[in-house]
């Protein structure tokens, strides 16, 4: 089985709150978890990552203090990004970006993306993307 060479771990204050959001709103699976250790594995579409609760073991750089996402912005890439942004907005959840169609610049190329970045729970960014295609600059 192949995995990624980079699979995010994002601190939760409630696993199972996050749990319910990401995978009953965003439309992640659970891989697998280890409840005793508050922990989880989750997919979406080719996309991984974990969520840890502070427990007895965890891996942190600094005080732990909300917002646990400051500074962190995830892109992920999703088949229906209209879809997803409905149910995240029936969902209540903050969007700090709305949706927009955004063309990036890669050498003479521009990359396009229909995007739209919403905030978590725990303070992480979160931006969803279905990609346009590319064209010249």
């Amino acid at each position: 089985m192949d995995h990624p060479k980079l699979v995010p771990e994002l601190v939760c204050s409630d696993l199972q709150r996050s749990l319910a959001f990401y995978t009953g709103v965003l439309g992640f699976t659970i891989a697998f978890q280890r409840e005793g250790e508050r922990f989880a594995y989750l997919e979406r579409e080719g996309a991984e990552l974990m969520l840890q609760e502070p427990g007895e073991r965890i891996f942190v750089a600094g005080d732990l203090r909300q917002p646990y996402g400051r500074g962190l912005n995830l892109q992920i890439e999703v088949s229906d990004v209209d879809q997803l942004h409905e149910a995240v907005i029936a969902a209540g959840a903050p969007i700090y970006l709305p949706m927009e169609e955004k063309w990036y610049r890669r050498d003479r190329d521009l990359l396009g993306n229909r995007q739209f970045i919403m905030q978590d729970r725990d303070g992480y960014l979160l931006r969803f993307f279905e990609a346009l295609g590319s064209r010249r600059a």
